[in-house]
């Protein structure tokens, strides 16, 4: 499957932004999919992510309350809706995809396929 993640942008704290990833492909509905991000000189992190019907999300410690993960199997997108942002959100945000359907894994090394990235900057 290819990935493209869009919807970035500057933003000051407390604001919201809704990032989007297109998917290609017809199998998309098997896929879990998740949301990491990545700072500068700082590691790959996960930050939320959903089964393949949409009724299972899981989400980091550091975003919990404040993120949302949806999806559309019918449009083979998936969001990512911040809110209350901070700036310790600044980080590219990339989409991906694993193979099945349940199971939410956490790190990077789990998943097959993966967005190009969008920068999302959150001002104080």
């Amino acid at each position: 499957v290819q990935l493209q993640a869009s919807g970035g942008g500057l933003v000051q704290a407390g604001g919201s932004l809704r990032l989007s990833c297109a998917a290609s492909g017809r199998t998309f509905s098997t896929y879990v999919m998740s949301w990491f991000r990545q700072a500068p000189g700082k590691e790959r992190e996960f930050v939320g992510g959903i089964n393949w019907s949409g009724d299972i999300t899981f989400y980091s410690g550091s975003v919990k309350g404040r993120f949302t993960i949806s999806r559309d199997n019918a449009d083979n997108t998936v969001y990512l809706q911040m809110n209350s942002l901070k700036p310790e959100d600044t980080a590219v945000y990339y989409c991906a995809s694993r193979n099945g359907r349940i199971q939410i894994a956490t790190t990077p090394q789990e998943y097959n396929s993966w967005g190009q990235g969008t920068q999302v900057t959150v001002s104080s």
